[in-house]
């Protein structure tokens, strides 16, 4: 396994070996994005470290095993988040009740940014006005409102199920969806009802009335910086620097850095810049963003494909002769593929961490099983009467692999190969939820802004290089499948 982490390292970037570097991690949406960028641009203002940036990592789950596993030093979150849904314990309400309760993990948190971005309920302003709709208590008259909520509210402890015992509603139409879909949809008139975030730019764009939490369900969410406690000790300066970050953000602040990515559509990196009045000029550079995001989909797709050849065709040679053997080989790889994608990337974190390791190894078990049964396949399905030849010939097992079997199956196992090949460009896209980046945080991006051109940005490249995969096989059948056995 070494050489491939070392392969990979090839692939997408030089080690650095000046300055150490503070891995700053994101949440996937727009106000995660924004105050981890203006934590990566306060770090590198210091200059005691280099900065390496995991935005856009999963839900909260994900974020936090990496913070906890060092893959990560420091990222935004808040009180209500860590309290609630990380170390699940409602009772802490203040940061140092909090700190006390992450120490033990090697953790602490800042004090408060400066603002508190707590959950609420939302509905067009004139579908409130209709209904006098003002208050959470009033859902009561409505059981049957069409309602969407983030599938991680829907989850969590202070989430749907605690809101709706707490109030004592009932919801008969209701669906999971993305928080930025949900504002689509609101639009559209297709649901009526959505959870928000209280300093979301959208609220004000799309004329949104917040309902009032009369009964007080929904805890304090302050934005504070979460982060490795060694980060510190380590960095004085840098300590330094953050600690002045510290009650600077408004909410009328944090409102307006929202709505200068989400309606004026400036980069994540602008909008931190104009907050700590450095210069905007800087470009973020699209094509070399584009190039390192190229590089990292190759890299994936390479590395995951080529373990799976280099293990996938020997086991199904070996499968191929014992049958007891053949059902154990195959029904593994088979159950692999009924994982979802993204399952099987959580549970490699535990183990494997964050990046571009889990992904390898989440893709090269996804790509073993075309490889493994057209092998198995291939070579059972050879005729008999060959192989009896070949043995009576005195040809040795080596011999008769080598030159009757391999070159008899090579359009079955070439077929195995390219189909895990084109499997593997897409699923590659989901690596980015754990920080191994690719096409799929181009995608992740334009999902948490709702941005359909930034998400085709990813979502074209990743399909033409599907395409190209295909074209390039089709290519390797005509050199290296024998003559007397094409088509």
């Amino acid at each position: 396994m070494k050489i491939y982490v070392l392969l990979s390292a090839f692939f997408v970037s030089l080690p650095l070996w000046g300055k150490p570097t503070i891995t700053v991690g994101s949440k996937p949406f727009t106000e995660g994005y924004i105050l981890s960028e203006i934590i990566a641009e306060t770090i590198e203002d210091v200059g005691e470290a280099d900065v390496q940036r995991r935005m856009g990592l999963g839900a909260t789950g994900i974020i936090f095993e990496s913070l906890k596993g060092g893959q990560i030093d420091i990222y935004s979150e808040y009180t209500g988040t860590i309290s609630e849904a990380i170390l699940k314990n409602p009772k802490l309400k203040s940061i140092s009740d909090i700190r006390k309760a992450l120490n033990p993990l090697g953790l602490s948190i800042s004090e408060s940014l400066g603002f508190n971005d707590t959950y609420a309920l939302a509905v067009r302003r004139d579908f409130s006005n209709s209904q006098n709709l003002k208050i959470m208590s009033d859902l009561k008259k409505f059981p049957g409102i069409r309602a969407g909520f983030t599938h991680e509210f829907l989850k969590r402890s202070d989430g749907f199920d605690s809101m709706v015992k707490h109030y004592g509603l009932v919801f008969n139409n209701y669906s999971g969806m993305e928080h930025s879909l949900a504002y689509q949809s609101l639009d559209e008139n297709k649901i009526d009802l959505v959870e928000v975030y209280s300093t979301d730019a959208k609220i004000a764009k799309y004329n949104l009335t917040l309902l009032r939490d009369d009964k007080d369900f929904f805890p304090q969410y302050l934005a504070v910086m979460i982060y490795r406690k060694d980060l510190l000790t380590k960095y004085p300066k840098t300590a330094m620097a953050l600690e002045d970050l510290e009650d600077r953000l408004s909410e009328e602040k944090m409102v307006e850095l929202n709505a200068k990515v989400e309606l004026e559509n400036w980069s994540f990196e602008k909008t931190a810049r104009y907050f700590l009045n450095k210069d905007q000029t800087k470009k973020s550079g699209f094509l070399s963003m584009f190039l390192r995001r190229t590089k990292e989909h190759l890299a994936l797709v390479f590395l995951s494909l080529l373990l799976a050849i280099v293990l996938g065709v020997p086991f199904g040679i070996l499968a191929s002769r014992n049958r007891s053997l053949a059902q154990i080989v195959l029904i593994l790889s088979g159950l692999l593929q009924t994982i979802p994608s993204l399952a099987l990337l959580c549970f490699l974190i535990p183990l494997f961490g964050i990046g571009f390791l889990p992904a390898i190894v989440a893709l090269f078990l996804y790509a073993l099983l075309p490889i493994v049964r057209n092998t198995y396949l291939g070579i059972t399905a050879i005729d008999l009467r060959l192989l009896e030849s070949a043995q009576t010939l005195g040809l040795s097992p080596w011999d008769r692999l080598r030159r009757i079997e391999i070159p008899l199956a090579s359009p079955s196992i070439l077929s195995g190969i390219k189909l895990s090949a084109v499997i593997t460009v897409g699923t590659a896209t989901l690596a980015a939820f754990i920080g191994a980046g690719g096409y799929g945080a181009i995608i992740v991006t334009g999902l948490a802004l709702n941005d359909t051109k930034l998400i085709l940005q990813g979502a074209i490249p990743s399909a033409a290089l599907a395409l190209l995969v295909h074209g390039l096989f089709e290519l390797a059948d005509h050199f290296l499948i024998p003559n007397g056995i094409k088509g």
